[in-house]
């Protein structure tokens, strides 16, 4: 399994790439390096190399091309998230997509052909790197199509759908050399070819270490999405466009959406949040073995008071090695936000391992002593799943799944219930109402054992602020 750290420039944020410093990305690459981490995820951001939308900047694909081998000298593979997007309260959206401007990033045709035109040459940018993890279309962008954004780009998601598979296939066109705008400047329209996952693009996710699950590999295409996709009926982006498209199913685990208030921070629903998250995702992917990747995760000190970040950053990892093709744990992050910098809600400023003048922390050295002894995954899957109920009796769509999932609902309940009582500690699988009838499906997982969710089992009903909303 790998363990990764999302890197966020010590020096000047992701402002940094305005006036990119080589020895500056250098430093802190190698005080990454140091923890044993095996790979970084790095986010250029998109009105930067693309400013017009018929103009992307040759120099700001070389400077991210100019990231991925530095990392490289530190022996560090690199995850290249293409759409930033939003990072930590801050949406950088361009200027042709904003204000007298604004039209539908996820349905307007020409909007839809120039982002795909930018992820395409993006990853084309650094296609031939040996040391190129993968292409993520964006950080969380589900965020942009539903409240509580504020000015949302309202889609269903069959257009999500289209959205994803119009990116997915520009990633791979990058990757693939068929790009015509790899490194200059110009736009080429979407061919909107299927993204959908096919076949998979990494082997030996659960059993492989370090590099030795990218090498021999071609460079993974991902989506990634916050938990709404899991926990909000009305987010138009869902679990099928996280299990449906790209090569890897990503998850983003954060306490602070209700979990931590609810369970304490060092907390069974706290520390396996991570864990139940990859599980309940997984329950959607259509092929057994498709890897599953815990993307982001972090110690937010407006749950997790710093005594006990260290702690929680070791469980939440140990938890996270019983489930099943895991691809690898990639911690926020890296640096300490510095205090010069304004406007950030409060829990952002020191979600690093590092503070943001360089010294390791104690998160760090918990996350260190894991990256360094390398703990091997269960490889065999949990046998027992919980059963979600995501269709009727009559087998139509039952809404209302979504909130069940999320903290404080009945099936987030009843799956820490059986994944607390469990002889080996590790929690359940999640198989969903209708795919049970598979024999076959759940052979392939492992599953021998079946638990329904107990009916009087009551949820507890939570109201969270969106962390941008945060002081």
């Amino acid at each position: 399994m790998r363990f990764g750290v999302n890197y966020t420039p010590a020096v000047g944020w992701f402002h940094s790439w305005l006036d990119f410093s080589a020895s500056d990305t250098a430093r802190d690459l190698e005080a990454i390096a140091s923890l044993g981490a095996d790979h970084v995820r790095i986010f250029p951001l998109w009105p930067v190399v693309q400013p017009n939308r018929t103009l992307i900047r040759a120099s700001a694909l070389r400077d991210v091309a100019t990231v991925v081998d530095l990392a490289g000298s530190f022996g560090l593979d690199v995850n290249v998230d293409a759409l930033q997007g939003h990072l930590s309260s801050f949406d950088f959206v361009p200027s042709w997509l904003d204000s007298w401007h604004r039209r539908n990033m996820f349905t307007d045709p020409d909007v839809v052909a120039s982002t795909a035109a930018y992820v395409e040459a993006l990853a084309g940018a650094v296609a031939d790197r040996p040391n190129l993890l993968g292409i993520t279309i964006g950080n969380e962008v589900n965020q942009f199509a539903h409240a509580p954004h504020p000015a949302p780009h309202d889609i269903t998601a069959e257009q999500g759908h289209a959205w994803a598979a119009a990116m997915v296939a520009a990633a791979r066109r990058g990757l693939s050399g068929a790009s015509a705008t790899s490194g200059a400047s110009g736009a080429s329209g979407a061919s909107g070819a299927s993204g959908t996952s096919g076949t998979s693009r990494v082997s030996g996710a659960s059993g492989a270490s370090g590099r030795e699950a990218r090498r021999g590999s071609a460079p993974l295409v991902t989506v990634a999405q916050y938990d709404a996709a899991w926990y909000d009926d009305a987010q138009p982006f869902g679990p099928e466009h996280a299990a449906d498209h790209g090569d890897a199913t990503i998850t983003h685990s954060w306490v602070f959406n209700g979990t931590a208030a609810l369970h304490g921070p060092l907390g069974a629903g706290s520390v396996r949040h991570g864990e139940y998250l990859l599980q309940l995702a997984a329950a959607w992917n259509r092929r057994p073995d498709r890897p599953n990747w815990l993307q982001e995760v972090g110690a937010p000190t407006n749950v997790v008071p710093p005594s006990d970040a260290a702690s929680f950053t070791e469980q939440t990892v140990r938890h996270v090695l019983g489930a099943q093709h895991v691809l690898g744990v990639t911690w926020w992050c890296s640096h300490d936000v510095s205090r010069s910098l304004a406007d950030f809600p409060e829990l952002e400023y020191d979600l690093g391992l590092f503070t943001n003048d360089g010294a390791l922390k104690p998160a760090g050295q918990a996350f260190a002593a894991l990256a360094q002894s390398r703990p091997t995954p269960t490889v065999e899957p949990p046998a027992t799943a919980l059963v979600l109920d995501d269709v009727l009796t009559d087998g139509t769509p039952r809404f209302g799944v979504r909130a069940d999932c999320a903290p404080g609902g009945r099936f987030a309940a009843a799956w820490l219930a059986l994944a607390e009582s469990s002889p080996d500690g590790r929690g359940p699988q999640v198989v969903l109402r209708s795919r049970l009838a598979d024999g076959t499906l759940r052979a392939e997982r492992g599953i021998t054992t079946i638990v329904e969710v107990p009916d009087d089992l009551d949820g507890t009903a939570l109201t969270v602020a969106h962390p941008a909303t945060m002081p």
